[in-house]
């Protein structure tokens, strides 16, 4: 594949990359714990400990405009790629971190499940291989102007 293409064809992945984090992330930070149901039915449990549940919210509502962030940067990256990429290697190292996290709650039925496997795949093989996709355009482009 020619240099350019493989540019414009990574800019594209991370731009609708981008476009599902956000999607998501505003599920999550405009519906906190309960989400927005933009990924399906948000009737999941109780609240007993309205207090508890409101910090927790808050918390998840936080997390979730994090989330959102890192899908702008996403995009905004896929316009300056070289001045992002270590950004985007550390969004992509993070996000490989948080695939494997969703192990340690010990149920493969959850985790492997099909409500959870497509992300889990997204962030245990996409993300490495767009880590090491990244580091190659770099290097390419170092070439190119030394």
């Amino acid at each position: 594949m020619s240099s350019n293409i493989a540019v414009w064809c990574f800019r594209i992945v991370l731009i609708l990359a981008g476009l599902a984090i956000i999607y998501t992330g505003i599920n999550i930070s405009f519906g906190g714990i309960l989400t927005l149901g933009l990924q399906g039915t948000n009737d999941f449990f109780q609240v007993t400990d309205q207090k508890r549940f409101l910090e927790q919210d808050s918390h998840i509502r936080f997390l979730g405009g994090i989330w959102f962030a890192v899908g702008l940067l996403f995009i905004i990256s896929s316009f300056k790629l070289i001045k992002f990429q270590m950004a985007l290697k550390f969004c992509f190292a993070a996000m490989f971190i948080g695939g494997l996290a969703r192990f340690t709650q010990m149920q493969p039925t959850v985790t492997l499940g099909p409500e959870i496997l497509p992300s889990l795949i997204a962030e245990i093989i996409l993300m490495p291989f767009l880590y090491f996709w990244i580091n190659s355009i770099y290097k390419r482009t170092l070439m190119k102007n030394t």
